[in-house]
């Protein structure tokens, strides 16, 4: 995550096809998972974990291409990638790149991808693969010190965003309209300025989030108000919007954005503090993030990552080390499913919902 302490060193260290019928018998069942860490309800979806082999790696960047395929990027430089379900994994990490602290990854395919590490200078670089990480190409570099890039997102497979923390008092965006293989600072002339001490959260890769194919939104906290920016027109103009979720504190704000379409969208977060309560850790948008209401009854800890599960317009979970709960009622209330420590979640479009995050966890949603 972005923000792990008051000072600035110690801050930067911490840094989504079935049919309706499907996903309406999974959820069924998912809502009735007991509160414990690996559910025995017979039947029941819950997360099962599959072996990486690599206990000294943290996963916070995931992507999830189906119920077979899915990517996950981590400390040390780690990239890894299995395409039979978890049943077997590939490190295909950069080259040269086991010093970097990779947070987000973006893949098309199985043998798309484009991957982020974060820091400040020239740490924060984006890499991107066409072989299935055979090989890679550095295709960003961040040459501005006071630069600090925290996630990225696509709206398609060729168009793009990427953020850094706020510079000369305003978010930076990152842009590329070749799927990655170039990328332009976008001019900030469209962009509200940052209120003090305010940034983005690399926890999950969720800080910055699109759907549709202009519509973006980015999370924030650490500065006195925990905030949602919106931009219409993939990033040039954008308008910001209060979220109940606290803030106030470097380690507190929005951490994590899910968008089902471009009206309705979640915000979870809180205090990643272990030792802190994170009150009104949630909230919800129905008008595309122009207003945002509090849970009424929220995940009863902090919150890092958060996906809808396909196919519904209701349901979705949020994870973090504590836990993972559900919604089934667009987050107006959240329960606890289970009790494994994950960092983030994506779900894709044939029920392929995954989740990753310290030691080397990965897990994939099974019956």
């Amino acid at each position: 995550m972005r923000r792990l302490a008051k000072t600035r060193q110690v801050r930067r260290t911490f840094r989504t096809v079935a049919a309706g019928a499907v996903c309406s018998a999974a959820l069924a069942a998912l809502t009735a998972v007991p509160a414990q860490a690996q559910p025995s309800r017979h039947g029941a979806p819950h997360w099962v974990l599959k072996d990486t082999g690599t206990p000294d790696v943290r996963f916070r960047g995931l992507s999830a291409v189906g119920r077979d395929t899915a990517w996950v990027a981590g400390t040390k430089g780690t990239v890894l990638r299995t395409t039979d379900g978890g049943a077997s994994w590939h490190d295909v990490s950069p080259p040269g790149a086991a010093d970097l602290q990779f947070r987000d990854i973006e893949a098309f395919d199985a043998r798309r991808a484009v991957v982020l590490a974060i820091g400040e200078g020239e740490a924060s670089r984006v890499y991107r693969t066409e072989d299935g990480g055979t090989s890679w190409t550095e295709s960003f570099r961040n040459t501005d010190p006071n630069a600090f890039y925290d996630c990225l997102t696509f709206f398609d497979r060729r168009h793009g965003l990427a953020v850094s923390d706020p510079v000369d008092g305003r978010f930076r965006i990152l842009s590329t309209g070749d799927g990655g293989r170039s990328w332009k600072v976008l001019p900030n002339q469209g962009m509200p300025a940052a209120l003090d001490g305010e940034a983005g959260f690399a926890a999950s890769g969720q800080c910055l989030v699109a759907s549709g194919p202009s519509d973006v939104w980015l999370a924030t906290g650490g500065g006195a108000r925990a905030r949602v920016l919106h931009s219409g027109d993939r990033g040039l103009t954008w308008t910001a919007a209060d979220t109940a979720i606290p803030a106030g504190d470097p380690a507190k704000g929005v951490f994590a954005l899910a968008f089902r379409d471009r009206t309705h969208g979640l915000a979870v977060g809180g205090d990643y503090r272990a030792d802190q309560a994170s009150p009104q850790a949630a909230a919800r948008t129905d008008d595309g993030g122009r207003t945002w209401q509090p849970a009424a009854q929220p995940p009863s800890a902090y919150r890092s990552g958060a996906a809808w599960l396909p196919h519904s317009r209701a349901a979705a979970l949020a994870v973090g080390p504590t836990g993972t709960d559900l919604t089934t009622d667009g987050g107006r209330t959240w329960r606890t499913v289970d009790t494994g420590s994950y960092d983030t979640v994506d779900c894709a479009a044939d029920l392929g919902c995954w989740a990753a995050g310290e030691q080397g966890r990965v897990a994939r949603l099974e019956r």
